[in-house]
């Protein structure tokens, strides 16, 4: 397949009734096959076939993303979401035959013990009378999207959306930071009751899929989808409280320095993220000029990064910029076929758009060299607890270049990305416990969603003061974060992952080439091993031993208090 730049790509709708047709032949193939060579054929065109799927409806979801307002790729979406649940258990009955035959062995030579590990347990989540409820969750999250991604407010004399508004919430005024807080809650305000109503619904169907696949609850369907194989719910809930004892501690102690630096009697939401009276480090360039500079980085940070980050400009592998009817937020996605990932993002003039170009390129460089390394495309990717590893490791494995984007405040801005870390690992902790609350006890009504953020802000972020703004107060910060709609549970792994970048943060400081070559094997192995065996590959150490937490906050004290 020829592969030129992204926007060239060629999109059509998959033909699911010709796969679907593909995987019966096959699963009657794999079942007569007589050699291994045989049932090794059958089962690569099936793995290709299912490759070439993934690809089409990722370019799907990325144009779909770009632009929530388009009418084709929204239709194309609802194609997809309407039959790959359908085409999900026709693979499900091919999988049967894989695993059951006499062939298995020398499939897992080739593809490994994990992958057919995987393929037994995850079929549990596929059940004929599911079909439905998939369709109508996909559909509710992209209604959630398209909503999340309209409103726009007039604020001193701009246009600005919810990203504008953020970067007015670092300006070193503070009464415009006020301001711009109040227009950032008022339109969240404006959409609560849609959002809200999604919300139930998802909550509601998310409960049904659970029941009708026989699991205990949604938190047990989720932390098997998830691939939570070595730890639970109750490991999680333990780490938490890890984070609680002592890393809240940790951050209020950066808090009460960053109000005395501030010189602020009382201390607002809406001073939390500025970090110096004259505002905070911003970077220097247009989206053309930052990309240019980003190039100069990894070509010197590695002769790996430099060949990953010319292949993704020369492929125009990025979409960067914010704008009207865009989604918010940012990923990094995969095209299986061409073995090229793809960032998006929305930029907004502030230090979180160097945090982009690090964060994000850090799952691409890892998918991008799993993928080279001869791990399978649906393993490049690993389970989001060390996904976020790859991804904010080289964030702190970059800071050498900073000056690059910073000029003068380099030094600032390390600082203060390095403070962030441990800033909203509360935050994090806040956003789990809510969602577990949530699905346990079935909470569809609002306004108990509303009182149990409130109470959890309480919990984990004490300092947290929204001044006389009653839609904050009340609870409403909840539904800015859209993980919580989009992919349940999956929060929480950016604090785990945190753990193991800040280790490499550290080892950096002390072997920079040795951290280096740790982190390469680590993305070199994508998701081909489990998660605790992935920590050890990676020199990394599990965050839920019982001193972990604990030593990585003492060890990081020097560099964020004082």
């Amino acid at each position: 397949m020829k592969f030129t730049t992204f926007s060239e790509y060629h999109y059509e709708r998959p033909d699911m009734e010709a796969f679907c047709q593909l995987l019966r032949e096959s699963e009657e193939a794999f079942r007569t096959a007589e050699t291994e060579e045989a049932a090794l054929s059958v089962f690569e065109k099936v793995y290709d076939a299912r490759k070439h799927l993934d690809t089409l409806r990722n370019i799907c979801e990325i144009r779909n993303t770009l632009d929530t307002a388009d009418a084709y790729y929204e239709e194309e979406m609802n194609y997809l979401y309407e039959t790959i649940p359908n085409a999900e258990l026709v693979y499900q009955s091919f999988s049967k035959a894989v695993l059951a035959s006499e062939f298995l062995p020398a499939l897992k030579k080739v593809y490994g013990e994990l992958y057919f590990e995987r393929m037994e347990k995850l079929m549990r989540l596929v059940n004929e009378a599911n079909v439905e409820n998939a369709v109508e969750e996909k559909k509710l999250v992209q209604r959630y999207h398209k909503t999340a991604a309209q409103p726009t407010t007039e604020f001193q004399g701009e246009t600005l959306n919810f990203y504008g508004l953020l970067k007015k919430m670092e300006d070193p005024d503070r009464e415009i930071r006020k301001a711009a807080l109040k227009a950032w809650s008022d339109l969240y305000e404006s959409i609560s009751g849609e959002l809200n109503e999604i919300y139930s619904r998802l909550i509601e169907n998310r409960i049904r899929q659970a029941e009708v696949c026989g699991f205990e609850d949604y938190t047990e369907m989720m932390y098997l989808a998830m691939e939570r194989f070595s730890y639970d719910r109750t490991d999680v809930a333990k780490y938490r409280e890890k984070i609680r004892l002592h890393i809240v501690p940790l951050v209020e102690q950066i808090y009460r320095e960053q109000q005395e630096h501030l010189k602020l009697d009382d201390f607002y939401y809406y001073d939390e993220n500025v970090t110096g009276p004259d505002g905070n480090p911003a970077p220097h360039g247009t989206t053309e000029e930052l990309l240019a500079l980003a190039q100069k980085m990894y070509h010197e940070l590695s002769e790996e990064t430099g060949v990953f980050f010319d292949y993704c400009l020369e492929h125009e592998l990025f979409d960067l910029e914010t704008r009207p009817r865009k989604q918010q937020g940012g990923y990094c996605t995969m095209l299986a076929d061409m073995q090229a990932p793809f960032i998006f993002s929305n930029f907004n003039g502030t230090a979180a758009d160097i945090d982009v170009l690090t964060h994000e390129a850090g799952h691409a460089f890892e998918v991008f060299t799993a993928l080279r390394n001869g791990v399978s495309y649906e393993m490049a990717f690993s389970t989001s607890e060390v996904a976020e590893i790859h991804s904010t490791s080289m964030e702190y494995l970059t800071y050498p270049w900073m000056e690059l984007f910073f000029g003068e405040k380099a030094e600032q801005y390390r600082r203060n990305h390095l403070q962030e870390g441990l800033r909203v690992i509360p935050y994090m902790a806040c956003v789990d416990e809510f969602q577990h609350v949530v699905y346990e006890k079935k909470m569809t009504d609002a306004e108990e969603r509303y009182a149990l953020w409130h109470s959890l802000e309480e919990k984990y972020l004490p300092w947290r003061s929204y001044g006389e703004n009653e839609f904050l107060n009340k609870g409403g910060f909840w539904m800015q974060k859209q993980h919580i709609f989009m992919c349940p549970f999956y929060y929480i792994d950016y604090s785990l992952a945190s753990v193991g970048a800040f280790e490499y943060f550290l080892k950096a400081e002390k072997d920079r080439k040795t951290a280096w070559q740790e982190y390469l094997g680590l993305c070199r192995a994508g998701g081909s091993e489990g998660y605790k065996d992935l920590l050890k590959l990676g020199h990394l150490s599990d965050p839920f031993e019982e001193s972990t937490v604990k030593d990585i906050c003492e060890a990081l004290k020097p560099y964020v208090l004082g």
